[in-house]
């Protein structure tokens, strides 16, 4: 049991830095991938745009649900106002809504992102 987790978080570890590669404007660091609920994977990360960047349009097949560490940021979920974030604050976007994170400040801006996706599906896809 212990071999097919770390195997499956091997895994997502992989998807993770595979969606980061594909999108310049974000860094997204794993820090730990739960097989829960059944048929998802819960995926907690720490995500970071450099001042004057914004991650890149793309969506999540499944939640992402954020905690604001440092900085602002302006969230741009396609359909809805544009949003402003600081530290302190959190927000959700919803599954497969295709969005933008761009940092607002003059810092780095630094999230704690907890995705729960589809099972074997990358973390973030770039979205047109």
């Amino acid at each position: 049991m212990f071999k097919n987790a770390l195997v499956i978080a091997t895994l997502i570890g992989a998807l993770i830095v595979s969606a980061t590669a594909q999108q310049a404007g974000i860094k997204r660091t794993p820090l730990q991938t739960v097989d829960f609920p059944a048929g998802f994977s819960t995926v907690s990360a720490v995500a970071e745009i450099a001042a004057g960047n914004c991650a890149g349009r793309h969506t999540h097949p499944g939640i992402e649900t954020s905690y604001m560490l440092e900085g602002e940021a302006v969230i741009k979920v396609e359909g809805k106002p544009d949003q402003r974030f600081k530290a302190g604050d959190s927000f959700q976007i919803p599954p497969n809504a295709p969005h933008d994170a761009c940092n607002a400040g003059a810092q780095p801006l630094k999230v704690l992102a907890i995705y729960v996706v589809e099972r074997g599906k990358p973390v973030a896809t770039p979205a047109p």
